[in-house]
Parts: structure tokens; C-alpha cells; sequence
């Protein structure tokens, strides 16, 4: 795991913090480049699905013209959640970092794993670094929202 592309990805969650959305970013990259990169913005565009890792999924999909990514790493400042983790099952991603576990919505191993549903693809999935700066980042946004 490159920590280089996990910090990119928090600085898409802090992209997210400043635009007034729950600081989550992620970044997809093939052949050791960043070919797609996003970062929550469900408030900014009124949608729902508008999830970072969705988005980078949907970006990196339009890049390379095709929706199999199985030659593609993501990493996520947190652990996707259901519709995320289906999301990336579907696209068929190589393997998944995230910094920190989610305890609330976790869908690749804390709360539920989507990952070990039978007849599914499985994505290797790993918890990476940058776990303190993303917590501290998303700690920030839910004390000042309160």
C-alpha cells in the first residue's frame, strides 16, 4: 500500500469538509497512477448516491471505457458502506484500502461484510494508514455540525 495515494484521498476528504459534506475521499489507481479520484458531495448535489467512492467508480470507469476494474486499487479514508461496498464488488476492484473502520456502516468487515456473501466477487481488502487523520477529520466535522 502507498501511503502517497491515501493521502491523496484525504486530501479529497478534506475537499469534502470544506464544501460542507461528510469528509470521506477516495482515489483509484491502475498501474501505480491516480487515474480517478472524489470525494463526498451527496450535499453539494443533492444525491443521495453522490458517495466518494461511487463517484471515483463511475470516473474511472468513463476513463479507461470499460466497468470491470480488477487491475484497479481504491483507497478510501473510511470503510465503504453497503451501497459502497456493492458498488465496488460490482465494479470488481482488485483490492480496497480504507484508513479508518466504520462502526456505524462498515460494510467490508466491522458491521456487516458484504465481502462474504456467497456467489459474490471478493475484493482483497486492507486497512491501510492514515487512520488518526481521518478520524481527527471527521471528529471536526461532526463536533462542529452539532
Amino acid at each position: 500500500m502507498k501511503k502517497e495515494f491515501m493521502l491523496k484521498a484525504l486530501e479529497n476528504a478534506k475537499a469534502a469538509f470544506d464544501a460542507g459534506d461528510v469528509p470521506v475521499g477516495a482515489v483509484i489507481v491502475k498501474d501505480g497512477k491516480i487515474i480517478a479520484q472524489a470525494y463526498n458531495e451527496r450535499e453539494m448535489s443533492s444525491r443521495a448516491t453522490a458517495h466518494a467512492e461511487v463517484l471515483a467508480i463511475e470516473r474511472a470507469c468513463e476513463k479507461l471505457g470499460r466497468w470491470r476494474l480488477s487491475d484497479c486499487e481504491m483507497y478510501v479514508t473510511l470503510e465503504p458502506c453497503p451501497m459502497c461496498a456493492g458498488a465496488i464488488l460490482n465494479a470488481r476492484l482488485g483490492k480496497v484500502y480504507f484508513a479508518l473502520k466504520d462502526a456505524n456502516a462498515g460494510a467490508l468487515g466491522s458491521v456487516l461484510n458484504l465481502n462474504s456473501y456467497p456467489l459474490l466477487y471478493k475484493v482483497s481488502v486492507e486497512q491501510g494508514s492514515c487512520e488518526e487523520e481521518s478520524r481527527a477529520l471527521l471528529s471536526e466535522f461532526f463536533k462542529n455540525r452539532r
